[in-house]
């Protein structure tokens, strides 16, 4: 086994993309406030350890198809395996606390395609397009849904409650893409970024006005909207690629607040 001077336990046990965390959290907290249970608790307990298998897997693999054997590459794999175990025991929980009533694996099973195509697009050193963001993400944003169908709700209120978190993870990976370019003075796809937000608010208005998503929803989307009307202007104040996330991130927390809040009244 070789030693890497440069390896640190942190970039092997735990995901670099920062952005990645939200897209995780957002759903199932949105899940769980509107429906809790244990099955969720544990199905989120799962969910959690394999998003964190993501980077030591990534590691282990790379790795291993150039053939080396260093330090980081064993802590991969113990973490891989470590990860691994946490998510199949949580999700036998999972099972148990549900019952019988499996239908929360349907929304489940429709985000392996897009996780597969995520994965094979980071396979070919693509992990930083668009079409590989928003398909990490989308493929986590069927959390929300797998969590209420569990309390009981219909396919159609989770597809709905879906739709709340998937535009808010498309629009959010857009409008920061383009932030990020503009404030590094390179092109940016502020049109792209505008017309999703727009599109989203109309749907998520259209879906509120026939009562099948509460008004604070929509009124998340017309936030977002405000948003990225002014980060993507010429009046914005420069800001930081951290500072943007963390702005992301509360524009986030406030956008499953006031669904969340919305369906519970």
């Amino acid at each position: 086994m070789k030693t890497d001077s440069a390896f640190r336990l942190k970039t092997v046990a735990l995901p670099a993309e920062h952005g990645g965390w939200a897209f995780l959290f957002e759903p199932l907290l949105l899940g769980l406030l509107v429906a809790p249970s244990w099955a969720a608790f544990w199905l989120s307990l799962s969910a959690l350890a394999i998003f964190l298998i993501h980077q030591p897997l990534r590691t282990l693999v790379k790795d291993r198809l150039k053939g080396k054997n260093y330090q980081r590459t064993q802590w991969a794999l113990r973490f891989t395996v470590l990860y691994g175990l946490l998510a199949l025991l949580a999700f036998a929980l999972t099972l148990t606390a549900a019952g019988g009533d499996l239908g929360f694996l349907l929304p489940l099973a429709l985000a392996v395609p897009c996780a597969a195509l995520q994965l094979s697009l980071e396979a070919g050193q693509r992990g930083r397009e668009t079409a590989a963001e928003i398909s990490g993400a989308l493929a986590l944003s069927v959390l929300a849904p797998a969590v209420v169908l569990i309390a009981a709700w219909t396919p159609q209120q989770a597809f709905f409650l879906w739709l709340v978190i998937a535009q808010r993870a498309v629009t959010s990976i857009l409008y920061v893409r383009a932030r990020l370019r503009l404030e590094r003075g390179k092109p940016a796809a502020v049109s792209l970024a505008l017309a999703a937000h727009t599109v989203a608010l109309l749907l998520l208005g259209v879906l509120a006005a026939a009562g099948a998503l509460p008004w604070l929803a929509a009124l998340a989307a017309g936030i977002l909207l405000l948003r990225v009307l002014y980060g993507l202007s010429p009046y914005r104040r420069p800001a930081r690629a951290q500072v943007i996330g963390f702005q992301e991130l509360a524009f986030g927390l406030l956008t499953v607040l006031l669904a969340a809040w919305g369906y519970r009244s």
